[in-house]
């Protein structure tokens, strides 16, 4: 079963890491911490996942109010965990949490033009492209949490 649990100083040091051919896509646990503590007036929201009591990755969202919706900003699994559905359902829990916040109905992501399975995880999860781009990341939205 998989849990997620708030990122803090007992467990921030986790050393997971993504496969090397994955590094292009996937930012590391490193800087997923920065951005967290970056994005810690927005809302920040960093997690460690768990199957069990094993920590296979780590996730990140945020508030972006302006907008009126969440950005789901980074989500990894570690190379060793990989190809089980635990993206999917880490990912699953974090939207829950989002629509159990209530404050926006949406949310954003970006994920790396070529990542085919991050693209495929995304779109399962009912994201669908805006059409736009940030750099040569894809923009997906979810227009209804």
């Amino acid at each position: 079963m998989v849990r997620l649990e708030p990122i803090g100083p007992e467990n921030w040091r986790e050393p997971l890491e993504v496969a090397e051919d994955q590094r292009r896509f996937v930012s590391r646990r490193e800087r997923l911490l920065a951005r967290a503590y970056a994005y810690r007036d927005l809302g920040g929201q960093a997690r460690l996942i768990l199957e069990e009591d094993v920590p296979v990755g780590m996730l990140l969202y945020y508030d972006w109010p302006e907008a009126g919706q969440y950005v789901f900003s980074q989500l990894f699994i570690d190379w060793r965990h990989q190809r089980r559905g635990l993206g999917l359902q880490a990912a699953r829990l974090a939207l829950d949490e989002m629509r159990a916040d209530g404050r926006f109905q949406k949310v954003c992501l970006c994920y790396v033009e070529g990542d085919e399975p991050a693209r495929r995880l995304y779109e399962t999860l009912g994201f669908r492209p805006t059409g736009e781009t940030d750099g040569d990341e894809i923009v997906m939205i979810l227009d209804r949490l």
